[in-house]
Protein backbone atom coordinates (compact mmCIF):
# COMPACT_ATOMS: atom_id res chain seq x y z
CA UNK A 1 0.00 0.00 0.00
CA UNK A 2 2.85 2.36 0.82
CA UNK A 3 4.43 1.78 -2.58
CA UNK A 4 1.22 2.31 -4.55
CA UNK A 5 0.48 5.65 -2.88
CA UNK A 6 3.13 7.76 -4.69
CA UNK A 7 2.24 6.16 -8.03
CA UNK A 8 -1.42 6.94 -7.55
CA UNK A 9 -0.63 10.51 -6.58
CA UNK A 10 1.76 10.93 -9.50
CA UNK A 11 -0.79 9.58 -11.98
CA UNK A 12 -3.15 12.44 -11.17
CA UNK A 13 -0.45 15.06 -10.60
CA UNK A 14 -1.95 18.36 -11.87
CA UNK A 15 1.52 19.59 -12.80
CA UNK A 16 1.53 17.20 -15.75
CA UNK A 17 -1.62 18.78 -17.16
CA UNK A 18 -0.11 22.21 -16.58
CA UNK A 19 3.00 21.15 -18.48
CA UNK A 20 0.86 20.13 -21.45
CA UNK A 21 -0.88 23.49 -21.44
CA UNK A 22 2.42 25.35 -21.12
CA UNK A 23 3.82 23.36 -24.05
CA UNK A 24 0.78 24.23 -26.18
CA UNK A 25 1.07 27.90 -25.26
CA UNK A 26 4.76 27.95 -26.20
CA UNK A 27 4.09 26.10 -29.44
CA UNK A 28 1.24 28.41 -30.38
CA UNK A 29 3.29 31.50 -29.50
CA UNK A 30 6.16 30.23 -31.65
CA UNK A 31 3.87 29.64 -34.63
CA UNK A 32 2.20 33.02 -34.29
CA UNK A 33 5.62 34.67 -34.48
CA UNK A 34 6.92 32.67 -37.44
CA UNK A 35 7.79 34.52 -40.63
CA UNK A 36 5.12 34.68 -43.30
CA UNK A 37 7.12 32.72 -45.88
CA UNK A 38 7.73 29.90 -43.41
CA UNK A 39 4.05 29.63 -42.55
CA UNK A 40 2.99 29.65 -46.20
CA UNK A 41 5.48 26.99 -47.26
CA UNK A 42 4.66 24.75 -44.31
CA UNK A 43 0.92 25.18 -44.86
CA UNK A 44 1.30 24.46 -48.57
CA UNK A 45 3.23 21.30 -47.79
CA UNK A 46 0.56 20.21 -45.32
CA UNK A 47 -2.18 20.72 -47.92
CA UNK A 48 -0.22 18.59 -50.37
CA UNK A 49 0.68 15.79 -47.96
CA UNK A 50 -2.77 15.37 -46.45
CA UNK A 51 -4.09 14.54 -49.92
CA UNK A 52 -2.56 11.07 -49.80
CA UNK A 53 -5.30 9.99 -47.39
CA UNK A 54 -8.23 10.67 -49.76
CA UNK A 55 -6.32 9.13 -52.68
CA UNK A 56 -5.72 5.92 -50.75
CA UNK A 57 -9.40 5.91 -49.78
CA UNK A 58 -10.29 6.00 -53.48
CA UNK A 59 -7.88 3.13 -54.14
CA UNK A 60 -9.53 1.06 -51.38
CA UNK A 61 -13.01 1.77 -52.75
CA UNK A 62 -11.84 0.81 -56.25
CA UNK A 63 -10.27 -2.48 -55.19
CA UNK A 64 -12.66 -3.50 -52.42
CA UNK A 65 -15.78 -5.55 -53.27
CA UNK A 66 -17.60 -3.66 -50.52
CA UNK A 67 -18.36 0.00 -50.04
CA UNK A 68 -19.57 2.46 -47.41
CA UNK A 69 -21.52 0.53 -44.80
CA UNK A 70 -19.42 -2.60 -45.14
CA UNK A 71 -17.46 -3.01 -41.88
CA UNK A 72 -14.24 -4.26 -43.45
CA UNK A 73 -14.19 -1.52 -46.05
CA UNK A 74 -15.02 1.17 -43.49
CA UNK A 75 -12.12 0.06 -41.28
CA UNK A 76 -9.72 0.06 -44.21
CA UNK A 77 -10.90 3.51 -45.28
CA UNK A 78 -10.42 4.86 -41.76
CA UNK A 79 -6.93 3.38 -41.64
CA UNK A 80 -5.70 4.96 -44.86
CA UNK A 81 -7.48 8.27 -44.12
CA UNK A 82 -5.17 8.59 -41.11
CA UNK A 83 -2.03 8.37 -43.22
CA UNK A 84 -2.22 11.92 -44.53
CA UNK A 85 -2.58 13.24 -40.99
CA UNK A 86 0.42 11.21 -39.87
CA UNK A 87 2.51 12.82 -42.61
CA UNK A 88 1.40 16.29 -41.60
CA UNK A 89 1.39 16.09 -37.81
CA UNK A 90 4.55 14.05 -37.31
CA UNK A 91 6.23 16.23 -39.95
CA UNK A 92 5.32 19.27 -37.81
CA UNK A 93 3.62 21.03 -40.69
CA UNK A 94 1.07 23.81 -40.30
CA UNK A 95 -2.50 22.49 -40.27
CA UNK A 96 -5.43 24.87 -39.81
CA UNK A 97 -7.55 22.54 -37.68
CA UNK A 98 -4.72 22.04 -35.19
CA UNK A 99 -4.24 25.78 -34.87
CA UNK A 100 -7.91 26.28 -33.99
CA UNK A 101 -6.73 24.94 -30.63
CA UNK A 102 -2.96 25.42 -30.39
CA UNK A 103 -2.75 29.02 -31.62
CA UNK A 104 -5.66 30.09 -29.42
CA UNK A 105 -3.79 29.16 -26.24
CA UNK A 106 -1.31 32.10 -26.22
CA UNK A 107 -4.21 34.47 -26.94
CA UNK A 108 -6.11 33.15 -23.93
CA UNK A 109 -2.91 33.50 -21.90
CA UNK A 110 -2.52 37.14 -22.91
CA UNK A 111 0.71 36.57 -24.87
CA UNK A 112 -0.75 37.20 -28.33
CA UNK A 113 -3.52 39.31 -29.82
CA UNK A 114 -6.59 38.37 -31.84
CA UNK A 115 -5.05 40.15 -34.84
CA UNK A 116 -1.96 37.95 -34.62
CA UNK A 117 -4.17 34.87 -34.34
CA UNK A 118 -6.15 35.98 -37.40
CA UNK A 119 -2.93 36.42 -39.37
CA UNK A 120 -1.79 32.89 -38.53
CA UNK A 121 -5.16 31.34 -39.26
CA UNK A 122 -5.45 33.17 -42.57
CA UNK A 123 -1.99 32.25 -43.82
CA UNK A 124 -2.22 28.61 -42.77
CA UNK A 125 -5.77 28.13 -44.03
CA UNK A 126 -5.17 29.64 -47.45
CA UNK A 127 -1.91 27.74 -47.94
CA UNK A 128 -3.58 24.47 -46.84
CA UNK A 129 -6.38 24.99 -49.36
CA UNK A 130 -3.99 25.91 -52.17
CA UNK A 131 -1.78 22.91 -51.38
CA UNK A 132 -4.79 20.59 -51.54
CA UNK A 133 -5.91 22.10 -54.85
CA UNK A 134 -2.44 21.60 -56.35
CA UNK A 135 -2.45 18.00 -55.16
CA UNK A 136 -5.85 17.36 -56.76
CA UNK A 137 -4.69 18.90 -60.05
CA UNK A 138 -1.64 16.63 -60.10
CA UNK A 139 -3.61 13.47 -59.34
CA UNK A 140 -6.48 14.22 -61.73
CA UNK A 141 -4.06 14.64 -64.62
CA UNK A 142 -1.91 11.59 -63.78
CA UNK A 143 -3.58 8.93 -61.62
CA UNK A 144 -6.58 7.92 -63.80
CA UNK A 145 -4.18 6.71 -66.50
CA UNK A 146 -2.50 4.44 -63.96
CA UNK A 147 -5.75 2.56 -63.30
CA UNK A 148 -5.28 2.57 -59.51
CA UNK A 149 -8.40 4.49 -58.54
CA UNK A 150 -11.59 4.98 -60.52
CA UNK A 151 -13.41 8.30 -60.99
CA UNK A 152 -16.47 6.64 -59.45
CA UNK A 153 -14.54 6.08 -56.21
CA UNK A 154 -13.62 9.75 -55.98
CA UNK A 155 -17.24 10.63 -56.73
CA UNK A 156 -18.48 8.38 -53.91
CA UNK A 157 -16.11 9.98 -51.42
CA UNK A 158 -17.09 13.50 -52.44
CA UNK A 159 -20.82 12.78 -52.37
CA UNK A 160 -20.56 11.41 -48.83
CA UNK A 161 -19.63 14.93 -47.72
CA UNK A 162 -21.85 17.18 -49.82
CA UNK A 163 -25.19 15.33 -49.78
CA UNK A 164 -26.18 16.78 -46.42
CA UNK A 165 -27.99 19.86 -45.22
CA UNK A 166 -26.26 22.98 -43.95
CA UNK A 167 -27.06 22.16 -40.33
CA UNK A 168 -25.46 18.74 -40.57
CA UNK A 169 -22.34 20.14 -42.20
CA UNK A 170 -21.88 22.71 -39.47
CA UNK A 171 -22.62 20.45 -36.50
CA UNK A 172 -20.57 17.57 -37.89
CA UNK A 173 -17.81 20.09 -38.59
CA UNK A 174 -17.91 21.12 -34.93
CA UNK A 175 -17.41 17.47 -33.93
CA UNK A 176 -14.48 17.12 -36.35
CA UNK A 177 -12.88 20.31 -35.01
CA UNK A 178 -13.44 19.09 -31.46
CA UNK A 179 -11.66 15.82 -32.25
CA UNK A 180 -8.78 17.63 -33.96
CA UNK A 181 -8.40 19.87 -30.92
CA UNK A 182 -8.26 16.80 -28.69
CA UNK A 183 -5.69 15.35 -31.07
CA UNK A 184 -3.46 18.42 -30.66
CA UNK A 185 -3.78 18.16 -26.87
CA UNK A 186 -3.10 14.41 -26.75
CA UNK A 187 -0.16 14.51 -29.18
CA UNK A 188 1.43 17.22 -27.03
CA UNK A 189 0.90 15.10 -23.92
CA UNK A 190 2.38 11.97 -25.52
CA UNK A 191 6.06 11.34 -24.90
CA UNK A 192 6.97 8.95 -27.72
CA UNK A 193 6.53 8.85 -31.49
CA UNK A 194 4.79 5.47 -31.28
CA UNK A 195 2.22 6.86 -28.85
CA UNK A 196 1.63 9.82 -31.12
CA UNK A 197 1.14 7.53 -34.13
CA UNK A 198 -1.48 5.53 -32.24
CA UNK A 199 -3.27 8.70 -31.11
CA UNK A 200 -3.33 10.13 -34.63
CA UNK A 201 -4.58 6.81 -36.00
CA UNK A 202 -7.41 6.54 -33.47
CA UNK A 203 -8.64 10.14 -33.53
CA UNK A 204 -8.54 10.67 -37.29
CA UNK A 205 -9.92 7.16 -37.76
CA UNK A 206 -12.96 8.22 -35.72
CA UNK A 207 -13.41 11.22 -38.01
CA UNK A 208 -13.32 8.88 -41.02
CA UNK A 209 -15.66 6.27 -39.54
CA UNK A 210 -18.23 8.94 -38.69
CA UNK A 211 -17.75 10.65 -42.09
CA UNK A 212 -17.22 14.00 -40.39
CA UNK A 213 -16.20 17.00 -42.53
CA UNK A 214 -12.60 18.02 -41.99
CA UNK A 215 -12.11 21.27 -43.90
CA UNK A 216 -8.56 20.57 -45.14
CA UNK A 217 -8.80 16.86 -45.95
CA UNK A 218 -12.36 17.44 -47.16
CA UNK A 219 -11.09 20.19 -49.45
CA UNK A 220 -9.21 17.48 -51.34
CA UNK A 221 -12.06 14.97 -51.21
CA UNK A 222 -14.70 17.33 -52.56
CA UNK A 223 -12.41 18.95 -55.14
CA UNK A 224 -11.80 15.52 -56.64
CA UNK A 225 -15.56 15.23 -56.99
CA UNK A 226 -15.81 18.63 -58.68
CA UNK A 227 -13.28 17.57 -61.29
CA UNK A 228 -14.45 13.98 -61.78
CA UNK A 229 -18.21 13.94 -61.12
CA UNK A 230 -21.07 15.85 -62.77
CA UNK A 231 -23.03 15.40 -59.54
CA UNK A 232 -20.74 17.67 -57.50
CA UNK A 233 -20.74 21.35 -58.40
CA UNK A 234 -18.56 24.29 -57.46
CA UNK A 235 -21.46 25.55 -55.33
CA UNK A 236 -21.43 22.24 -53.43
CA UNK A 237 -17.70 22.68 -52.88
CA UNK A 238 -17.98 26.27 -51.62
CA UNK A 239 -20.90 25.41 -49.32
CA UNK A 240 -19.03 22.43 -47.89
CA UNK A 241 -15.80 24.34 -47.36
CA UNK A 242 -17.52 27.31 -45.71
CA UNK A 243 -19.62 25.33 -43.24
CA UNK A 244 -16.93 22.73 -42.48
CA UNK A 245 -14.39 25.48 -41.79
CA UNK A 246 -16.76 27.35 -39.48
CA UNK A 247 -17.67 24.16 -37.66
CA UNK A 248 -14.04 23.04 -37.30
CA UNK A 249 -13.07 26.42 -35.86
CA UNK A 250 -15.91 26.43 -33.33
CA UNK A 251 -15.17 22.85 -32.28
CA UNK A 252 -11.47 23.46 -31.74
CA UNK A 253 -11.83 26.82 -30.01
CA UNK A 254 -14.87 26.26 -27.79
CA UNK A 255 -14.74 22.58 -26.88
CA UNK A 256 -10.99 22.22 -26.50
CA UNK A 257 -9.06 25.50 -26.27
CA UNK A 258 -11.45 27.38 -23.97
CA UNK A 259 -12.42 24.39 -21.85
CA UNK A 260 -8.95 22.91 -21.48
CA UNK A 261 -7.35 26.26 -20.73
CA UNK A 262 -10.10 27.12 -18.26
CA UNK A 263 -10.01 23.89 -16.32
CA UNK A 264 -6.20 23.86 -16.06
CA UNK A 265 -5.89 27.50 -15.03
CA UNK A 266 -8.79 27.39 -12.58
CA UNK A 267 -7.66 24.03 -11.29
CA UNK A 268 -4.19 25.46 -10.69
CA UNK A 269 -5.66 28.32 -8.74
Amino acid sequence: MKESGPESKDSVDPTRVTEVLDSLIESGFHEINRETNGLLLSGLSAGLDIGFGPVLMAVILTLSPGGYGDLGTELLLASVYSIGFMFVILGRLELFTEHTTVAVMPVLDGRASLAELGRLWGLVYVSNIVGGAVFVALIVTQLPDLGVASPEAFETIGLSLVTHGFTWLFVAGVLAGWLMGLLAWLVTAAQETTSRLIIIFIVTGVIAILHLPHSIAGNVEVLFGVFLSPQISVIDYVSFLTLATMGNAVGGVVFVALLKYGHVVRGGE
